[in-house]
């Protein structure tokens, strides 16, 4: 069972049907909403600041979550993939996002809607990264205009795929 941790008098609030690994953390001030899945090893530390993670959103193995204490929550939205060993920090990522594996977000940092970030880009501190496009690198730039129906179809599609994984895992 994942270890739910109440601090400071907050403790997490998790949706309905939703996953959490056996390894995952959760700690403080923290709401999960519907369909979500927390995989192995992920930690989600509301502990100096609020998290909130919308429906369908997926955060994939070895992800930390954390914000910055009186300045910057971490907002995440609906239908949003989390890639393998991703930092996302005081920062708001709209719906349906792809966060590349091993990416970082940092703190003012906002990721609007329909965006895909490729794998190992860092998104610096106080970007607006634009809808329609897939960016990528250190630090993170636009690399291909993508179109904003196509790719909304296909990051929602990817964020379905891993609320089906997650009820392979529900006898856990």
């Amino acid at each position: 069972m994942a270890l739910i941790i109440e601090l400071n008098g907050k403790e997490p609030s998790i949706g309905k049907n939703c996953f959490l690994a056996p390894t995952a953390t959760i700690i403080g001030d923290v709401v999960i909403g519907d369909n979500s899945s927390i995989w192995f090893n992920a930690v989600i530390r509301g502990d100096v600041n609020e998290i909130r993670i919308g429906k369908n959103t997926n955060v994939q193995d070895n992800v930390t979550i954390h914000c910055t204490y009186q300045k910057y929550g971490t907002y995440i939205g609906n239908f949003v993939t989390i890639g393998h060993n991703s930092v996302i920090h005081g920062c708001v990522i709209e719906d349906l996002v792809l966060v590349g594996m091993g990416s970082i977000i940092m703190d003012g940092a906002v990721v609007e809607s329909g965006v895909i970030i490729g794998a190992g880009a860092v998104v610096t501190p106080g970007t607006r990264l634009k809808s329609g496009y897939i960016y990528g690198g250190v630090p993170a730039k636009p690399l291909k205009e993508i179109s904003p129906e196509e790719v909304k179809e296909q990051l929602k599609e990817q964020a379905n795929r891993y609320v089906m994984y997650s009820q392979w895992y529900k006898e856990l």
